[in-house]
């Protein structure tokens, strides 16, 4: 049995409530004969009397009673759809879906979120993430539109943009005499090390080059503390439990604060971000709005530090 179809329930609905053919095609802008026989082939499609039709106007039989709520509802569900539709491709309205590493927090995600929600105050915002390589494979899972992430990053199924910020690895330290000249591997070796990224080391870039460095040049690093976060290992070094290594606008905001020294490494280890989407994936307007507003403020970031030298 063919199924109705929109038009014939929606022009089935208003005859119901204008009471005529001849009011209902008006509302419509449609020849009467056109309307009627849709109305007709929806009968006859239901195998039901939907109207009995008098001289004056038209009157719902018990089955015309019956559908008419459903056909109510139906033509009102459509309209929603229709509706989602357009708020979707709206930027105004919709959801931010978006992922980052934790410390973005202390140097973009703060000014990011403010600003976005000035400029689109209806939208969602919804930012997660951990770890660089969560995101990624978040993004890849379809449960994030977007992220940005420190590369490497595992680029499977994702579309990964050019380097939109850099950032230098430093050495922090509560003894002054520790951050007098650049940290080379075998010093490093030598020192009391509070690392970050615990649960990501595998997968986290520098963990991996201090390793490659320290093989080749023979030697074991062991840090004497790992913790997740950057921030929980800056306030360790603070105390004066280790030394660590943190990303400078990760740090520059707190080490003077918390008596703090720093240096940079030997050789200098950069920190490369990008965006990452799905390959073949869709970003609403909201998401790639907030990415492009995430852009222009981390190239403002960039452009007014300084050139990160020794202290």
């Amino acid at each position: 049995m063919p199924l109705p179809t929109i038009r014939q329930l929606d022009y089935f609905v208003t005859a119901a409530r204008l009471g005529t053919f001849a009011a209902a095609s008006a509302e419509h802008r449609v020849a009467q004969p056109s309307l009627s026989e849709q109305i007709a082939v929806l009968e006859q499609n239901l195998g039901l009397r939907l109207f009995t039709r008098t001289p004056r106007k038209l009157v719902l039989t018990d089955a015309g009673r019956q559908l008419l709520p459903l056909a109510e509802r139906t033509i009102a569900d459509v309209n929603e759809i229709a509706d989602t539709g357009r708020r979707v491709k709206s930027i105004d309205e919709g959801t931010v879906s978006f992922g980052t590493f934790n410390s973005a927090h202390l140097y973009l995600l703060t000014d990011l979120i403010r600003d976005f929600h000035a400029m689109h105050p209806a939208v969602r915002i919804q930012v997660t993430g951990l770890n660089s390589s969560e995101v990624a494979d978040a993004v890849r899972s379809g449960t994030l539109e977007a992220g940005l992430v420190q590369l490497p990053v595992d680029d499977r199924e994702l579309v990964v943009s050019h380097s939109v910020f850099v950032d230098q690895v430093i050495y922090v330290s509560r003894n002054e005499s520790h951050t007098r000249a650049p940290v080379d591997i075998e010093t490093l070796a030598t020192r009391p090390l509070i690392l970050s990224e615990a649960r990501w080391s595998e997968d986290d870039p520098l963990r991996s080059s201090l390793l490659q460095r320290a093989q080749a040049a023979g030697l074991t690093l062991q840090p004497l503390i790992e913790v997740e976060f950057q921030t929980h290992a800056l306030e360790l070094a603070a105390q004066g439990v280790g030394d660590s290594l943190v990303s400078y606008h990760v740090g520059r905001s707190v080490i003077q604060d918390q008596g703090l020294h720093w240096t940079t490494l030997q050789p200098s280890f950069e920190e490369h971000y990008a965006f990452v989407s799905r390959r073949g994936g869709a970003i609403s307007p909201a998401t790639n709005a907030f990415m492009k507003l995430a852009h222009r403020l981390l190239a403002r970031l960039e452009s007014n530090t300084p050139p990160i030298a020794r202290p």
